[in-house]
């Protein structure tokens, strides 16, 4: 990212460590050969009409990028599967309080993924939106409390709202890992991939090859909230651990 994570964001890291990623799939399977990866790949260009892959979200001062990755993957993917036919903007909030799956403190994306599969997460939109069941609520502050308290899970939708919880709800049906060999074919056939960050490409920088991410740490960090990091050679161990799944079309 090019950039040294000042004391005051040290809060909002929150993969807990020791983290076990989901096993590869041998059902998963791509139309693509080798020799047909380009040399570089935007899933923001390959899909513009899927306004989420765009979009940066803000976890303000909670260590709840797990949550945010996990329900930015979700919504892309849904969008994508439906070939735009649906424009879902997943709850982070849902995911944060709701899935069991951790804490401000720290959690697991794939966990995230089993509760969109076996009990459904709600729409929800950024802090301030008032956009969908349950909107975010936990601004950033400057510097960040250490001891955040993560908010209570609320099965209901905000005021006004026109849909229940349990009628908003939005289905899995696939979780699984993948091995970086596999990555560059899963980001061009299924779209964004979840890696405790949103990774939606990959591409060649003066000689250097990068992957492209997406962080949840709002416009103004990084490129525009984005951030390369170098490809191949497992950089900060980022290429052990990528995550994903597939939607349960309504």
């Amino acid at each position: 990212a090019g950039k040294n994570f000042e004391k005051g964001f040290e809060p909002a890291l929150g993969l807990v460590p020791g983290y076990k990623p989901l096993p590869p799939s041998s059902d998963i399977t791509y139309d693509i050969a080798d020799e047909d990866i380009p040399e570089s790949f935007d899933c923001r260009v390959q899909w513009p009409d899927c306004y989420t892959v765009k979009e940066i979200r803000d976890q303000g001062c909670c260590g709840g990028c797990w949550a945010f990755a996990a329900s930015e993957v979700i919504s892309d993917r849904i969008c994508i599967a439906s070939k735009g036919k649906q424009q879902v903007e997943v709850s982070a909030e849902d995911a944060l309080t709701c899935s069991g799956a951790g804490t401000c403190q720290g959690g697991f994306p794939n966990r995230v993924f089993d509760y969109y599969i076996d009990s459904g997460v709600v729409t929800g939109g950024l802090l301030g939106s008032h956009k969908g069941c349950q909107p975010y609520t936990i601004a950033h502050t400057s510097p960040c409390p250490k001891d955040l308290p993560t908010p209570k899970c609320e099965r209901s939708c905000i005021a006004g709202y026109n849909r229940t919880y349990t009628q908003d709800k939005h289905f899995g049906s696939k979780a699984y890992g993948l091995k970086v060999e596999s990555v560059q074919k899963e980001l061009m056939t299924n779209g964004p991939v979840c890696h405790a960050v949103k990774l939606i490409g990959w591409g060649v920088d003066n000689g250097v090859d990068y992957w492209l991410v997406a962080n949840s740490w709002g416009t103004t960090w990084g490129e525009q909230g984005y951030f390369k990091i170098i490809r191949g050679t497992n950089e900060c161990w980022f290429e052990v651990g990528f995550e994903t799944v597939l939607p349960k079309l309504e």
